[in-house]
């Protein structure tokens, strides 16, 4: 199936170099030549993904090409480049909460904010403190959270310090956890849903920007060397970050900072903003900010239905064929409640069974 690479310029009747077709090609034939509407989300983060995706193929083919594995024609089976993507775009929404300087460009002024919340909450207020006795601070911090209830998020620059400070605070017997890149899909919600429930009051990682983040239980979000320029601290970065602090009537940043960066001046400058409108508009319409309450979904799968996948190689046909069944119906539930990375695992675990 792999090979099909190999192929795909053939039967498509294309020549060398010429662009794939793709979704945009049918929208096209399908609207008969009239407009329709692109809505790219998170398009801060979508757009460099774009940018990124025929270099990111072209280098895997053509290693794959140099010893022999697949044919020069595999090479036209590929991402649009991105000047290939932006010739295709039609009427384009851009939605973003941190809107990157392309976007902002490439709009030509048509910009357009939704900044008040209904619920009137206010975003959170920022303070700077300095590094120096940074993780003492903010356990005092966490302990004051812990005595009202409410939730933590800690985001330090390395997965080493990470790991360092969740052993450290669970010594210190605080209920805490620890989320990084190699924790499963399963896994990282099963920590979130803790977090929620109460059974974890802390969580540390290194980039806890993950778009859906949604935890309204948390009024504390700390970002532990802040002024240290970089992708993790970035103003896009640390708007995005602090947000996670947004879903609470008394959220609170902290950033430790020894420097005030452009990054940190640029952010704190842009909450700030967005503080004075939505306090405005609270004040004209008479709101009183209310926390956002969200239900607590139950976990789809237990621990000890994680713990039944066994290698295909082990499983006879009777029992691929009542774990193919079970996974389907895990498949659809996960759909139904919205869980659509838990439900594309399940999805590539019936494929791995029917191999």
């Amino acid at each position: 199936v792999n090979g099909i690479e190999n192929y795909s310029r053939y039967f498509d009747g294309r020549y060398p170099g010429d662009a794939p077709f793709t979704l945009f090609d049918y929208f096209n034939d399908a609207t008969k030549g009239k407009p329709w509407l692109l809505i790219i989300d998170e398009s801060h983060m979508t757009i460099p993904q774009i940018r990124g995706m025929y270099n990111g193929d072209r280098s895997r083919k053509q290693t794959l090409i140099d010893y022999g594995f697949r044919l020069p024609s595999a090479l036209d089976n590929r991402p649009l480049q991105f000047d290939e993507f932006i010739r295709r775009i039609p009427k384009a929404v851009f939605v973003s909460a941190t809107p990157d300087e392309w976007e902002l460009t490439y709009s030509n002024g048509n910009i357009v904010e939704q900044l008040v919340r209904p619920t009137g909450l206010i975003d959170p207020t920022i303070s700077v403190r300095p590094v120096t006795g940074q993780v003492e601070d903010v356990i005092k911090e966490i302990s004051i959270r812990v005595t009202k209830h409410e939730r933590t998020l800690v985001t330090t620059l390395t997965k080493q310090m990470a790991e360092d400070l969740t052993t450290y605070l669970k010594e210190k017997k605080y209920k805490v956890s620890y989320l990084h890149s190699d924790i499963l899909t399963l896994d990282r919600n099963t920590i979130l849903t803790s977090l929620r429930k109460g059974d974890v009051d802390i969580i540390i990682g290194v980039n806890l920007l993950r778009e859906g983040l949604d935890l309204p239980e948390v009024s504390l979000v700390a970002i532990l060397d802040a002024d240290k320029e970089g992708f993790l601290r970035s103003k896009v970065s640390l708007i995005q970050t602090m947000g996670r602090a947004a879903r609470h009537v008394d959220g609170t940043v902290i950033l430790y900072a020894d420097t005030i960066t452009k990054s940190i001046k640029h952010a704190i400058a842009e909450v700030a903003r967005r503080r004075t409108i939505q306090r405005a508009y609270n004040k004209k319409h008479n709101i009183t900010p209310v926390g956002i309450q969200k239900p607590i979904r139950d976990e789809l799968v237990t621990a000890q239905e994680k713990n039944q996948d066994l290698p295909v190689h082990s499983m006879t046909g009777v029992d691929k064929t009542s774990e193919i069944k079970r996974l389907q119906q895990l498949m659809k539930k996960a759909i139904k409640n919205l869980y659509f990375e838990q439900a594309a695992e399940y999805r590539d675990r019936i494929e791995e069974l029917h191999g």
